[in-house]
């Protein structure tokens, strides 16, 4: 790895064995799901309608914020990253530290998309094993999505009227 590495990043920074790793235990995660499931005999859903797409965007859209971006979820990514700044809305900007796996990690939990992927495989997962549970969850992260935007409007309204 290490002459793909050199022939990929001049400066060794991009921790490509530690997203080698994170690759490996989300398809080994997929495959597991996969086997366990067909071994209790759940099945595929025939068709996933347009509003489940919809409700499993807006719940992974707001799980990947949850897990990337709340103060509240800093103990999580905190030894993998450190703090960089406060965002919009008493969210907070975190950057990935150290090397190697830790930095894979510290990289995918500062992302909101890096972590959208692995939201969206869960909810999937569950989807395919529960499919009301999983509507409901997404309903409430779409709900909590929809005041967040609705927050972001009533400010914007806020400060228009001052200017």
């Amino acid at each position: 790895m290490t002459t793909v590495t050199a022939q990929y990043d001049d400066q060794g920074g991009v921790p490509l064995g530690g997203y080698a790793a994170l690759a490996s235990v989300f398809a080994a995660s997929a495959g597991t799901f996969a086997v366990l499931a067909r071994s209790r005999g759940v099945r595929l859903p025939e068709e996933v309608p347009p509003w489940d797409v919809a409700l499993l965007g807006a719940g992974t859209y707001k799980a990947s914020r949850v897990l990337t971006r709340d103060k509240i979820t800093s103990f999580l990514r905190a030894p993998f990253t450190r703090r960089a700044g406060d965002g919009e809305a008493s969210e907070v900007m975190d950057e990935p530290r150290g090397s190697g796996f830790r930095r894979a990690v510290g990289d995918l939990v500062s992302c909101p998309f890096c972590a959208a992927a692995w939201a969206a495989g869960a909810l999937v997962a569950s989807y395919t094993a529960s499919p009301r549970l999983t509507r409901l969850v997404c309903a409430g992260l779409g709900a909590v999505t929809v005041a967040d935007w609705l927050q972001y409007a009533w400010t914007w309204t806020q400060r228009t009227a001052e200017d």
